[in-house]
């Protein structure tokens, strides 16, 4: 099939744009809110001409891109168009039953003040109870916190000076490497492929270990791809990490979602890794905002301290609801969705590869399909725009994720029902077959 360049359409959204659109949201009912017109200020608010203070920080850390595709893929449903949605990074699943009701209960019981920094100690014990006892940390190092996010605020917070340097994949989550520019470190971005299954491996981090390396990140498994490292890798990672000086820091908030494969948590390489879940993800609680840490036994004063300063503590509705996650009742409903997911992805795959996507390893975990477009486009921000606007589906274009590359992959997530993606494939054919 001959590959197609789009032209450039001269709409590339920068940071103020996309910032703008982000304005759109949606009510409880799922009605979009239009976007307010950003000429259209309340009294006081007009522009003045004065050249305000903006901290250097403002231009480095990147907009969610994905968020453009999304702001206009709801924009296209506002005019009546039928938008399937393999853009969005959540499970399509609502919270458990039993979560909502614990959350409501919460309220109703007055449980609406602080809580300690750390956690309420009931929610820490369950947290720790959920790792197998060859690896469990005492309930004393689990930080409960506003989601993964606010762990890895906090981890990077207490580890990185100005000028230090945290090694991560890439492709990789985008937000991973604005953390750390947060506290004036430096990503250093690895490129990986699919020969290493797009992670990290031990060679890769001590050939690319500097002086002011610090800390290396390591998601498994991983957005955008899926995929997993392999427990003797991660073993060998670990090993590494601590020998060269450094820390380990492994985010593992999409464990319990993986498929033919077994995994185990890092905790069993090492106590001084920082290990980050979150509640958002397996459990389908991406709304609630709570995650948690598990914290190496020399950083706790330090994490207790940022956490207090940061946000003082996390919801208290939602550790109560999320101590009932940790019930037999919720896991085994969760263990069903996965059954979905692994389904799901079983006929995505193939069908992706048959359509001429070029996925050269099956993903293993998550709800993500990364994907090689280069045969239809040089440019995949193009190719998603376009399959928007011509047929409603609406994926995630590869420059969100890191630099190596980008412009060939699209990330496609199958956390939409089964008939919803057979009707995306069925689109897709169509669309690339009148490229």
């Amino acid at each position: 099939m001959a590959k197609t360049t789009f032209r450039k359409s001269g709409k590339k959204a920068n940071a103020a744009t996309t910032v703008s659109n982000a304005k759109s949201s949606r009510t409880a009912s799922g009605a979009v809110r239009k976007k307010s017109r950003a000429s259209k200020r309340p009294k006081g608010e007009e522009k003045t001409g004065r050249q305000l203070p903006r901290a250097r920080r403002t231009g480095e850390i990147q907009p969610f891109f994905a968020m453009e595709v999304l702001d206009k893929a709801w924009r296209m449903e506002a005019r009546g168009r039928d938008i399937i949605h393999l853009e969005v990074g959540e499970p399509d699943f609502e919270s458990p039953v039993a979560v909502v009701k614990a959350g409501r209960a919460a309220l109703k019981q007055g449980h609406t003040k602080y809580t300690p920094a750390m956690g309420i100690p009931e929610l820490r014990s369950a947290i720790a109870r959920t790792y197998a006892r060859a690896c469990r940390p005492p309930a004393g190092r689990i930080a409960v916190t506003p989601g993964s996010s606010g762990a890895l605020l906090l981890i990077f917070g207490v580890m990185i000076d100005p000028g230090d340097e945290v090694l991560l994949a890439d492709p990789g989550y985008p937000c991973n490497s604005n953390f750390i520019r947060l506290f004036g470190g430096r990503p250093k971005l690895i490129p990986t492929d699919a020969s290493t299954n797009y992670q990290l491996t031990a060679e890769l981090i001590r050939r690319n270990w500097r002086a002011r390396t610090r800390a290396v990140l390591i998601a498994s498994p991983s957005n955008p791809t899926g995929t997993i490292v392999p427990v003797e890798e991660m073993t060998s990672i670990v090993r590494t990490v601590e020998e060269l000086g450094g820390v380990c820091v492994v985010d593992e908030i999409y464990h319990g979602l993986t498929y033919d494969v077994d995994v185990r948590s890092a905790l069993y390489d090492s106590p001084d890794v920082f290990v980050v879940n979150s509640f958002s993800k397996f459990y389908g609680m991406t709304g609630w905002r709570i995650g948690w840490l598990v914290c190496p036994e020399y950083y706790i004063d330090d994490i207790t301290k940022f956490a207090q300063n940061l946000y003082i503590s996390t919801s208290a509705p939602a550790q109560y609801a999320a101590l009932a996650a940790m019930t037999p009742q919720v896991r085994t409903e969760c263990d069903r969705r996965r059954r979905l997911f692994q389904e799901r992805r079983d006929y995505l795959v193939p069908a992706l590869r048959g359509l001429g996507f070029e996925i050269p390893v099956m993903p293993q975990g998550a709800f993500y399909v990364y994907a090689d477009v280069s045969r239809f486009s040089n440019d995949s921000e193009e190719f998603a725009m376009k399959l928007l606007q011509k047929t409603g589906v609406a994926i995630t274009p590869g420059r969100d994720f890191g630099e190596y590359r980008h412009l060939q992959h699209v990330r496609l997530s199958y956390a939409n029902t089964l008939e919803r993606l057979q009707d995306a494939v069925s689109r897709l054919g169509a669309f690339i077959g009148e490229l």
